[in-house]
């Protein structure tokens, strides 16, 4: 009585190993660009959850939004990326960025992002008596 062989061929292994080991390198490259960007949203609803905001002027909004992203080590919003707009009763923080990651040779990946909050919640802080 003869047994039939059956599974991967080496040949067959190799391939499926390049194919996964390319999706890996891709995930890798990219990852830290998506990383980034949900630093920046998460300094965005810290900055809107913060007392008073609203009534601040554009220069001390974006100085505290780069604070806090300074501390979660975003690099690639500078600060002609973002911008303070007068919307309704309160305001509104802009970020539009474009960050490039080189892959390999010539071959770069581009990533473009956009962020917005409003900074109409957060009541004025009352002056100490």
């Amino acid at each position: 009585m003869r047994r039939h062989q059956s599974g991967m061929t080496l040949i067959s292994f190799l391939v499926t190993a390049a194919v996964v080991g390319f999706f890996l390198f891709i995930v890798m490259k990219l990852f830290p660009m998506y990383k980034e960007f949900f630093e920046v949203k998460s300094a965005l609803k810290g900055l809107a959850n913060e007392a008073g905001i609203a009534h601040e002027q554009p220069a001390q909004i974006k100085e505290k939004l780069f604070k806090r992203m300074s501390i979660n080590y975003v690099s690639n919003v500078k600060n002609e990326h973002v911008k303070v707009e007068n919307k309704g009763g309160g305001q509104m923080v802009l970020v539009n960025y474009e960050v490039r990651v080189p892959l390999f040779y010539n071959l770069d990946a581009v990533g473009k992002f956009n962020a917005e909050q409003s900074l109409s919640g957060g009541a004025a802080s009352a002056p100490a008596l």
